[in-house]
């Protein structure tokens, strides 16, 4: 019996979008995949809001962060890196082990990033591109990113930078309305696809910046992707099934309808975020807590390993905590293609759990 799973990713796939994947697979130069590449992309653009190409990429989210160092920052300029936990601190990282500058406005995990840290910084300073983790899924936080959108308006020769990892389809992101120059997501969370594709809309200031940069790489140059997105392609053999994949989930979104899924994500970290306040604490800040997932303090010393072997035998698990709060925290999942329903039961079986200890 599969588990159910109530982890930040892979998330819970549906038997159909499963199935999606078994489609005989067609060249990816054919006119076959064109049409389904077009389809995906448009669709992309609906959810995203953006009038933007989004490009679908072999790769890890990941891979298109880095991406963002080869093309956004060129030779002797700066970027600036927001952190607030594991996976925005990957930014910093990944632009320095590209040769390029960083510098952070850094808060202690479980904080959020605020506008005005970020209008000081740049008023100090000179930066080609700002980095955000919308959602930190290490921490549960989910950053104010339309208000700091707002602030780096001023700053027109500034590039935005969002990784909408463990957010997109979870939580609104409007890319045009909040002037987002490059916003990337995999599909194994929110958008609850099987994991190997990754999706990323550019704006044209940052298609005008890239052209400007020198040592693009090959496999992650916007100017090629761009290239070949205007004939329907991608750059290279794409993940075909995977498209295929996406192709049925977004479906299943638009069917269910964008302000219903945000109110469903809403009404599950509810349930989850009265459940840890109750039986522990929530370890994210007040009024910033993720609607996607759920970072749980874990005042009990629970060993989470012993609660998920309990949990296995329910067939679901939940996460462990990550990076420096692997043992001060635990992660519940409510992203994608899990229910209420799902979660009354979830939260069930751990008051039995929690009995039992």
């Amino acid at each position: 019996m599969p588990k159910k799973l109530f982890i930040p990713g892979p998330t819970e796939v549906r038997k159909e979008v499963l199935e999606a994947m078994a489609h005989p697979v067609i060249g990816h130069r054919s006119k076959e995949f064109q049409n389904l590449h077009n389809e995906v992309s448009g669709k992309l653009q609906k959810l995203m809001h953006t009038k933007n190409p989004v490009f679908l990429s072999g790769s890890s989210a990941l891979g298109v962060m880095e991406a963002c160092a080869r093309n956004t920052v060129r030779e002797g300029k700066k970027v600036l890196s927001l952190v607030c936990g594991a996976f925005s601190e990957k930014w910093a990282k990944i632009f320095q082990s590209n040769g390029k500058e960083s510098v952070s406005v850094e808060v202690e995990w479980g904080k959020a990033i605020k506008p005005e840290m970020v209008k000081k910084a740049l008023e100090k300073d000179s930066f080609d591109a700002v980095c955000l983790t919308h959602n930190e899924t290490s921490s549960g936080v989910t950053n104010p990113l339309e208000d700091i959108a707002h602030v780096l308006k001023d700053y027109p020769d500034t590039l935005f930078l969002v990784d909408a990892v463990s957010s997109l389809a979870g939580i609104p992101v409007e890319v045009d309305e909040w002037g987002i120059d490059v916003c990337l997501a995999s599909t194994q969370k929110a958008l609850a696809t099987p994991p190997g594709l990754a999706i990323f809309s550019v704006s044209p200031k940052a298609i005008k910046r890239a052209a400007e940069v020198r040592n693009r790489g090959t496999y992650f140059d916007f100017l090629q992707f761009l290239k070949y997105w205007k004939k329907g392609q991608t750059i290279s053999t794409g993940p075909i099934s995977q498209i295929f994949a996406l192709d049925k989930e977004l479906d299943i979104i638009f069917k269910e309808g964008l302000k219903e899924r945000f109110s469903r994500h809403k009404k599950m970290a509810e349930m989850v975020k009265n459940w840890a306040g109750k039986n522990f604490q929530d370890f994210a800040e007040p009024s910033f807590s993720s609607l996607t997932l759920t970072t749980v303090k874990n005042t009990k010393n629970l060993d989470i390993k012993k609660v998920n072997e309990e949990l296995e035998k329910r067939d679901k698990v939940i996460s462990g905590g990550y990076g420096k709060l692997k043992d001060v925290t635990f992660r519940i999942s409510h992203m994608g293609e899990i229910y209420p329903e799902d979660i009354k039961e979830l939260l069930k079986d751990l008051d039995e759990i929690l009995k039992l200890k």
